[in-house]
């Protein structure tokens, strides 16, 4: 067998598994340096992004997205300087430990958005359609937290997300079967309404199809999702947004 690490593949990339050594030297570091930026990480959203060349070609997004800055509306009133609520989140094409990073994604406020170039504006996508469908959700790995609590959890966080813009690049097209990552980063964005679902594809296979295989996956309903979420109010979308459906 050869030893080529061109030859070989882990975790769906080109490579060898971690040795006993490289394992330790990540659990020591986890113990010794300050992983702060890492730690700041405070929730996990599922959807699905599009590619903003290629609308119709998608591909499954773990988002572990962190809060910059917030700032409580009756707040504002008191604040002479802008503070907008801002996330960031690493992108992984699965919630497994050997995870790839294929991309990031910015959240900001519509507040925000709004005091961007118009140029800039057409880079970002709404997250009205994934959060009222229940593409969007958040995974739970709790064990012992009741489901009513974790699902009143949820909700409040999409009554947060289906107003915030978001920007995203992957650099890694794993659904291509890409080894490693290949060419430049390319503008994602998101489904806006349920024909684009029926259009999509993911690795060549109805959209639809895999977001059922999503939801058996994970042990949950979007059809459920989405009749709990018919009280979240839909906010207006700006006309700069999704610009990829717009073409």
């Amino acid at each position: 067998m050869s030893n080529d690490i061109t030859e070989q593949e882990t975790s769906g990339a080109t490579g060898t598994p971690l040795t006993t050594k490289s394992k330790v030297l990540e659990t020591g570091a986890s113990i010794v340096q300050d992983l702060s930026p890492v730690k700041s990480i405070c929730a996990h959203l599922n959807a699905f992004h599009i590619y903003a060349d290629e609308p119709h070609r998608c591909v499954e997004a773990n988002h572990y997205c962190a809060h910059i800055n917030e700032v409580s509306p009756w707040l504002l009133f008191f604040l002479l300087d802008d503070h907008p609520d801002l996330r960031q989140c690493l992108i992984y094409d699965t919630p497994a430990p050997n995870a790839r990073l294929i991309g990031i994604e910015y959240m900001i406020s519509p507040r925000l958005y709004g005091t961007l170039p118009q140029d800039e504006r057409k880079l970002w996508h709404s997250h009205v359609f994934e959060v009222k469908s229940g593409l969007l959700f958040m995974p739970s790995a709790s064990k012992t937290l009741p489901t009513a609590a974790w699902e009143a959890a949820e909700y409040k966080e999409m009554e947060e997300v289906v107003g915030l813009y978001g920007k995203t690049y992957h650099f890694w097209q794993v659904d291509r079967g890409d080894k490693v990552p290949m060419g430049e980063p390319v503008l994602m964005g998101s489904f806006t309404d349920e024909r684009q679902v029926e259009e999509g594809k993911v690795a060549g296979r109805s959209m639809k199809e895999v977001w059922g295989e999503r939801d058996e996956r994970f042990g949950i309903s979007s059809q459920a999702k989405k009749e709990g979420r018919e009280g979240i109010e839909v906010p207006g979308v700006h006309a700069d947004a999704d610009q990829w459906w717009k073409k």
